[in-house]
């Protein structure tokens, strides 16, 4: 048990590796096309566009990482965490949980029920 998440982790590092060259790649892209722009200020929208729409995306399509390859997995998970944002945060807008809260708390929360899924996967 302890092997397959020692297994586990290692394949997360290796693929947070990409992720991370992918985060420098759309970090150049988006400073060649607003090269007026502050670097911090572009930092910082990536950081978010990452945030929100990448890494959810991407534990979300974690559980089917044996079917597909890292960039299927990747692109799909990007427009599924988005869907999936998107409806939870009108959901919880009906709630009446406050729209400051959403960007913290949902990305959050579809990160950790991912982990725990690809955790309880490995087992």
């Amino acid at each position: 048990m302890i092997a397959l998440k020692k297994e586990v982790f290692s394949l997360l590092r290796r693929e947070f590796q990409r992720i991370g060259l992918l985060f420098l790649l759309v970090l150049a892209i988006f400073k060649i096309a607003f090269f007026k722009e502050n670097s911090l200020v572009l930092l910082r929208s990536v950081l978010s566009i990452f945030w929100i729409f990448v890494l959810p995306g991407y534990f979300i399509m974690f559980y089917w990482k044996e079917k597909l390859e890292f960039m299927e997995r990747f692109v799909i998970g990007i427009a599924l965490s988005a869907g999936i944002t998107g409806i939870f945060s009108y959901y919880l807008g009906l709630i009446g949980l406050n729209i400051k809260y959403h960007a913290v708390l949902l990305p959050s929360v579809i990160i950790i029920a991912g982990f725990i899924i690809l955790i309880k996967k490995a087992d």
